[in-house]
């Protein structure tokens, strides 16, 4: 049976509700979200000790204004500055939607929607609602999306976009219940899938997660920077960032070998106990780690990264204070003492500290069945974001005509991203697609009457014994060792040979039982193709441009942290190559001329 849309969207967080839902406002009705878990995706199941929200600022006598964000944006490398400068213009409009929706971020007697300073970010532009900011944005968007009883198709994943001359006709469909197929026409095609997850093992994307980008890749679409992630220490029995609070509390830092020697380790590889407490403490808001600070708090990832070739497995311990605090808190450096002072938390254990400072931060961890009074965490250098994704315009339109990609599959974050820009990008993206469909696509119809022929099933083949699982594990753990935040040329080539030749025959080598598994089939090979593209951007970073930012290139004798911050690494059809960034434009501000081409685009 054909299904019959004007748009499709692809994910339930909080870029692809926001989408459906200003599609619908601005009065296209005929639309759907397809989704493979209402209560599955990043969004909902993930955050941190304070989860971040970037937008222009809104409180204080601190001067901003739209060109100064879009500054700090563009200036974080590899970002089109007209990207920029579109989140910037848009980030108060997406925020107060949020806000009316009942999202509740925080002001202060006078109303004034009060900030802090984020990582990348010269200003106090950031705001959060707590740990699960996202979780309470999805929350308020899914409300007002069952409120519209817009159509949301669960228990399907999209395993195909089908094209017809460089635009998109519809979609196919794998039941996650039965492993039927489903054909979808319609006209235009949002994807808000969430970062590729399932490109790593060592992960704090939530086991939920695992992304959509292959769909995109193999019909064509670019992608831009999918080199650049951002990799940071997490917990990995309940995928949780340790950042902020986790970090200036000053947690204990253990090592247990295999016969379960315990030690504590930081300090062999600092001058003094102290000085890595500094470092520990410079963690919480320097998270994400970062070439630019090997000698510094990404340190720390360097030394976790040494335990783990060791085979060794590494805790936070909250429980006792840490070498270096045997006598006070006088030899930590200014910034750290300072904090804690602030915080009037001068005293006692990590534990007490993190209850005092952000008791929310250690009901996450209960939530989970983790008392951090009584048991310390396994935590390793994971992947947490990416800051690449599909080359997307102003729009989020791909160069693929009709498929606009939203959220954090869109490739807009470049390599210094601020915290929190992320959140602000689901809901300008989202909305900016939505805008674009509803204004400037009408009357854009399939050109392809059956388009249920453009979907060719791959001959699948059943085994009494599936490897499929084996066959994603094994690729997963690969990422992780070799082309992680430590990346090897050598490594890279190997790894993206081997991945094609699996991708080649991918068909034929992985078997599944029946047909129930063909979800997990179709998602192993999306996370394949996307594999082989993020190798071949890598591939194309370490050899032209060597460490930066979230890679650092242990074999290269290149060292350009800030190399190339004017061009963009461009991915199509698994070769990359690099392109100039696009400058900020200068926009034509005289009201008349605004005025009159607005209400043009809108048909008045």
């Amino acid at each position: 049976m054909m299904h019959r849309y004007d748009t499709i969207i692809i994910g339930t967080g909080c870029a692809g509700y926001n989408a459906a839902d200003w599609l619908y406002t601005l009065g296209h009705k005929n639309i759907a979200i397809i989704t493979e878990g209402v209560k599955m995706g990043t969004s909902r199941n993930t955050g941190s000790d304070k989860q971040t929200y970037y937008k222009l600022s809104l409180a204080g006598n601190e001067g901003d204004s739209v060109a100064e964000m879009a500054e700090t944006l563009f200036e974080g490398g590899s970002v089109n500055g007209d990207i920029a400068l579109t989140e910037a213009a848009c980030s108060v409009r997406a925020f107060m939607k949020l806000v009316n929706l009942g999202v509740p971020f925080p002001t202060n007697s006078y109303g004034e929607y009060v900030g802090y300073k984020t990582d990348h970010d010269p200003r106090q532009r950031a705001t959060s609602c707590g740990p699960l900011t996202s979780k309470l944005m999805v929350e308020a968007l899914e409300n007002e999306v069952v409120r519209k009883n817009i159509p949301i198709l669960d228990n399907l994943q999209v395993i195909k976009l089908l094209c017809h001359e460089d635009r998109i006709q519809g979609l196919a469909a794998v039941s996650t219940e039965d492993g039927s197929y489903r054909i979808f026409s319609c006209d235009n095609v949002i994807l808000a899938t969430g970062g590729p997850a399932g490109v790593y093992y060592n992960t704090v994307y939530p086991e939920s997660q695992t992304g959509g980008t292959g769909v995109a890749l193999e019909i064509g679409a670019k992608a831009a920077n999918l080199q650049e992630w951002q990799y940071g220490i997490a917990s990995v029995k309940f995928r949780w960032n340790m950042s902020g609070t986790y970090q200036q509390v000053l947690p204990k830092y253990i090592s247990v070998d295999k016969n379960g020697r315990e030690r504590e380790f930081l300090p062999e590889h600092f001058s003094s106990p102290a000085k890595a407490l500094d470092m520990v403490f410079l963690k919480g808001y320097q998270w994400p780690f970062d070439t630019r600070k090997i000698e510094g708090s990404s340190r720390i990832d360097m030394i976790i990264h040494e335990e783990a070739m060791k085979g060794n497995r590494i805790y936070m311990d909250f429980r006792s204070n840490p070498a270096g605090l045997e006598h006070g808190f006088d030899n930590l450096s200014r910034e750290a003492y300072l904090y804690l002072e602030k915080s009037h938390a001068l005293f006692g254990t990590p534990i007490e500290r993190l209850a005092k400072m952000n008791q929310k931060a250690i009901d996450i961890f209960a939530d989970a069945g983790i008392d951090l009074f009584s048991e310390p965490v396994e935590v390793a250098v994971c992947a947490q974001h990416c800051n690449g994704g599909i080359d997307v315009d102003i729009n989020w339109q791909s160069n693929v005509e009709g498929l606009y990609v939203v959220g954090e599959a869109a490739g807009t974050f470049g390599v210094y991203r601020p915290g929190g820009s992320a959140l602000n990008s689901t809901q300008v993206g989202s909305m900016r697609a939505a805008e674009h469909i509803v204004y400037n696509r009408k009357g854009q119809k399939n050109r392809v009457n059956n388009v249920a022929c453009l979907f060719k099933e791959p001959s699948i083949r059943f085994s009494s014994q599936s490897n499929v699982v084996a066959t994603r594990l094994e690729t997963q753990r690969l990422m992780s060792r070799h082309a992680s935040f430590m990346r090897s040329r050598k490594d890279i080539d190997v790894l993206l040979e081997k991945f094609k030749s699996l991708r080649d025959d991918f068909f034929e080598k992985t078997v599944i039982t029946d047909r129930k598994e063909l979800p997990y089939l179709f998602k192993t090979y999306d996370i394949l193709l996307t594999q082989i593209s993020v190798l071949s951007a890598m591939q194309k970073s370490a050899y032209d441009i060597g460490t930066r930012g979230a890679g650092m290139v242990t074999d290269a004798s290149i060292v350009g942290e800030n190399s190339h911050n004017d061009k963009i690494i461009i991915t199509e059809n698994e070769r990359s190559y690099f392109e100039p960034v696009r400058a900020i434009p200068t926009a034509d501000n005289w009201f008349e001329n605004v005025w009159n081409e607005f209400n043009r685009k809108r048909g008045l």
